[in-house]
């Protein structure tokens, strides 16, 4: 799964996520993407989910980009614990996606194909997805 190699501060504040995507709004490398159409926090489970069911649709055909990275640990103190004692420790990594970012990116495959596994690939994921194409 991904997650950073190392990263400057060990925990993070929640925060919210605000206004829509500027960064990775358009296609930039495949024919095909999948743009998140609600703010939420996408965990590295759901991302790798997400590639896993688009490459066996696709059978290894085409080329897939992955346009979001887990980079914010999330905390997370253990069962049963009372309130208190600090925070809990960093237990799963997440990316704060926009609306309006493309996520994943595909090429090499034709349209039907690429609909299909787009389809399954936004069924893992916790938002609702519209599935783009570059306008030739």
């Amino acid at each position: 799964m991904l997650q950073p190699m190392r990263t400057k501060f060990r925990k993070a504040h929640k925060g919210r996520i605000h206004g829509v995507a500027t960064s990775a709004a358009a296609l930039a490398f495949g024919q095909f993407g999948l743009k998140a159409l609600e703010p939420e926090r996408i965990t590295a489970r759901q991302i790798e989910a997400a590639r896993r069911a688009l490459t066996r649709n696709m059978k290894r055909a085409g080329r897939v980009w992955i346009r979001v990275f887990p980079d914010v640990p999330v905390t997370k103190k253990p069962a049963e614990v009372r309130m208190g004692s600090g925070k809990g420790a960093p237990e799963l990594w997440i990316c704060r996606v926009k609306p309006g970012r493309i996520m994943f990116e595909l090429d090499g495959v034709n349209d039907a194909t690429a609909r299909e596994a787009l389809s399954l690939g936004a069924a893992k994921l916790p938002i609702k997805t519209r599935i783009v194409r570059r306008q030739a």
